[in-house]
């Protein structure tokens, strides 16, 4: 079962690049008494996720701060090496969006993401989505119907929400 507003983010480690290497985030210390925004896409260096998801949370990230909101954050099931890259030739890096790979599609799934879809060679890939989460709880979730589409979970989508 997906996970729905209301619900508490289950517990979950993600990987990230480090000064020494490949390092663990645990997702229960970045969501403890703050407000997080996670995005999710289906790949780094995808079309979509690429020219139109990442960049809407650069274009908002001062409107989100600005609503109280503590961090940003990028989940993509991707080991750490390629988020890194990815968020560097984005600018996501540059703008404070942190970038997490979930290598494993355990977060992903956990929360009923996950989605394959052979014929572009994606499997066990996110499917695309955007929250709100106030110490742990998701308060606002937006899941797109296509992974091709990228509306009402890009940054624009949440705000207006919010």
């Amino acid at each position: 079962m997906a996970i729905q507003q209301g619900d508490m983010l289950p517990d979950a480690s993600f990987t990230q690049m480090g000064a020494d290497g490949p390092e663990a985030v645990d997702l229960a210390s970045k969501t403890k008494g703050r407000k997080v925004v996670i995005f999710a896409v289906p790949g780094a260096y995808t079309g979509v996720c690429t020219t139109a998801h990442v960049p809407s949370f650069i274009r908002t990230k001062e409107q989100f701060a600005a609503k109280g909101v503590d961090e940003i954050i990028c989940v993509s099931v991707n080991d750490p090496f390629v988020m890194q890259a990815w968020g560097e030739s984005t600018g996501a890096t540059a703008a404070g969006i942190a970038m997490l790979g979930d290598a494993e599609s355990a977060f992903t799934t956990a929360v009923g993401m996950d989605f394959t879809a052979p014929p572009a060679g994606l499997i066990s890939r996110s499917k695309r989505y955007a929250m709100l989460v106030n110490d742990g709880k998701v308060e606002i979730l937006h899941v797109e119907d296509s992974p091709g589409e990228c509306g009402i979970a890009a940054g624009e989508g949440l705000l207006d929400a919010m």
